[in-house]
């Protein structure tokens, strides 16, 4: 392991040393300066407290810099103090008056949420990323994390914390460190704000400098799990609350969630709608602050379910309207009693762009407090002068982007709600849930439901219509590469070159597809914008909030990057022909031949210590030239 990391360090120096270009980056510089930027998801930063808290009847109180998202043992002892830590004011989004929390910094600030022997590896999130690069010899300047506040909308992050002002130094600072431009990894949420960073950029930068700025800054991106069209999960999180395993109540949730101005961010939305372009608008002496026009195609009227497989929402709506909220069950049965007829509830259906322009929210807001807020926000959102999020992304104009995600795993795709009889929070109940399971929908009964599934299901938590939105950045010619997910020597690799590619469509691969095998899914470009490159990678059943930490994401992030260094690489995306053993990790006890796997790359080594065979599998030393296959 050691040799074949100082062969690729001397393969970094010898890039140094020619300064040679990669055919697929363009790029003439340093290869071995790039430095690596971590744009973490939405609940993934670390957040501490800025006050000091007195909590009565707890022996813990909060006192600057202590830990508040994730302390487990304070939620458990104290989980008043804490909510009065994590929530924000609805409408100004300011904090509690008797606590601030306030993200942490550097890497350790997006590694594990909740350090510790017993909830250190449940809340690890970034760690293994950092492990890897590491282990591969990375220095430790060249992966800078940038932290975020994961309750606020974009336009406060701005505001309050000049996050895109300090997002625009470090990558500046990063080329004057480093030498180098860098490469983005982002993660779900993570992306949108990403996104957003691009547009406020626009104007920043004068319009000409802009693209020279960008390539100058950034060689790559990556878009690890981007719920492009939305989430449709934030809408159960906004009407019944989502605990994510956390010891509070689901309504505890719900009051917590529906507080942060985050949780417009990633509403569900339709790819027909779409919002003037601010950025020409501005430039050709409109406003910059005006009110963007929001329209959408015919397309989105003649088409079900704005483009995904069902309704998101189908909710019960009581026709009684002398109630300032949902009544209770003897309030509705005396209702019933005088008037039978009026009495009865009437179901409704939305669709995304429904939700995601208001009228969802709109309609249920004589019973439900929270819409008012959400209906601020969400206008907030659509009035932003920078960019409106809910609407569908464009390719960002970087010279390499790899969209990234899992799927085929059970998604949520719609919700049944009817009232539950309880004060708010609780006063609304999940009847029903639609799944769709790879390439079907079910109920949670199991029963088949009607509607438009896709080719593919999610990744768990956002559905495939949205993950799968950047294949549209493809070219007209796409190279579809599948192998399976674990070490092959390559006789079971399929390959299908220039598939024809028509903008708006899904490119559902003609291959063979073993059910007992996971398989990961190349779309590359074949013929692409000049000077760029666009690749989409599908890892079957890769969950959403586990993708970062995939062995198989992090050997094919490494193969890439290093075929990209490399001065003899001559494709312009790294060969999928056959892949070994990269580490000693990989190598692991062939129980059936009584010798270790892969016996070309491994052998078996004990070194003191190792409890089973397979641990004494290790790379040979002279497997150093490994990496060679791969250009």
């Amino acid at each position: 392991m050691r040799v074949l990391t100082i062969v690729l360090l001397l393969t970094l120096i010898t890039v140094n040393q020619h300064g040679s270009a990669v055919n697929g980056g363009d790029f003439a510089g340093d290869y071995s300066k790039l430095s690596g930027i971590i744009i973490p998801g939405f609940a993934s930063t670390q957040l501490r407290a800025w006050s000091i808290l007195d909590c009565p009847y707890s022996p813990l109180d909060f006192n600057p810099l202590d830990l508040v998202w994730l302390d487990t043992t304070k939620l458990l002892s104290a989980v008043n103090c804490w909510l009065k830590c994590m929530i924000l004011d609805p409408y100004n989004q300011t904090d509690h008056p008797e606590c601030r929390s306030r993200p942490d910094s550097g890497l350790s600030a997006i590694t594990e949420l909740d350090p510790g022997y017993i909830t250190g590896p449940l809340s690890s999130v970034w760690k293994e990323w950092i492990k890897w690069c590491i282990e591969f010899g990375i220095e430790a300047n060249a992966i800078i994390a940038v932290p975020y506040d994961w309750r606020l909308s974009p336009s406060k992050l701005e505001e309050r914390d000049l996050y895109f002002h300090k997002l625009k130094l470090t990558f500046e600072t990063a080329l004057k460190l480093r030498g180098g431009p860098s490469l983005v990894f982002a993660h779900s949420l993570g992306n949108n704000v990403f996104r957003y960073f691009l547009e406020w950029l626009k104007l920043e930068i004068a319009p000409k400098h802009y693209f020279q700025w960008l390539d100058e800054h950034i060689h790559a991106y990556f878009a690890v799990g981007a719920p492009l069209l939305g989430s449709i999960e934030t809408v159960k999180a906004s009407l019944s609350g989502v605990t994510f395993g956390l010891p509070v109540s689901e309504g505890t949730a719900r009051l917590m969630f529906n507080s942060f101005a985050s949780s417009t961010w990633m509403l569900p939305f339709s790819k027909n709608c779409r919002a003037d372009n601010a950025y020409w608008k501005h430039f050709s002496g409109g406003s910059r602050h005006g009110h963007h026009k929001y329209h959408c195609e015919e397309q989105e009227f003649r088409s079900n379910f704005s483009g995904f497989p069902t309704n998101i929402i189908n909710i019960e709506i009581p026709s009684i309207h002398r109630f300032d909220a949902y009544p209770s069950v003897a309030e509705v049965a005396e209702a019933n009693l005088s008037s039978m007829e009026c009495g009865l509830p009437t179901q409704l259906s939305f669709s995304a762009r429904e939700i995601s322009d208001g009228t969802f929210f709109k309609a249920i807001e004589d019973y439900d407090p929270d819409s008012k807020r959400l209906l601020y926000q969400l206008e907030k959102y659509h009035s932003d002068p920078v960019l409106n999020p809910l609407t569908p992304w464009d390719r960002p104009p970087i010279k390499n982007v790899f969209c990234i995600y899992g799927l085929d795993s059970k998604t949520e795709v719609g919700y049944y709600f009817a009232p539950s009889g309880k004060p708010y929070p609780d006063n609304w109940i999940i009847t029903d849930v639609i799944f769709e399971v790879e390439g079907s929908l079910f109920s949670r009964s199991g029963d088949l439901v009607e509607g438009n599934p896709g080719a593919a299901s999610g990744d768990d938590t956002v559905p495939y219509n949205s993950l799968s939105f950047c294949k549209n950045w493809l070219g007209s010619k796409v190279n579809i590469t599948r192998t399976p997910q674990p070490e092959h020597d390559g006789s079971d690799v399929q390959v299908e070159l220039n598939v024809e590619h028509h903008h708006g469509e899904d490119i559902v691969p003609n291959m063979t597809r073993s059910p007992r095998v996971k398989y990961i899914t190349f779309y590359e470009d074949s013929e692409s914008i000049p000077g760029k490159r666009t690749a989409v990678w599908e890892l079957d059943k890769a969950s959403h909030r586990n993708i970062v930490r995939h062995p198989v994401l992090m050997r094919e992030l490494w193969l890439q990057m290093w075929h990209d260094i490399h001065p003899d690489a001559k494709s312009r995306f790294v060969t999928k022909a056959k892949r070994g053993p990269l580490r000693d990790e990989d190598c692991f006890w062939d129980y059936g031949k009584a010798r270790c796997a892969w016996p070309e790359y491994c052998e078996y080594r004990y070194i003191f210590g190792d409890v089973h065979l397979g641990q004494s599998c290790r790379l040979k030393n002279s497997s150093a030239d490994l990496p060679l296959h791969y250009l």
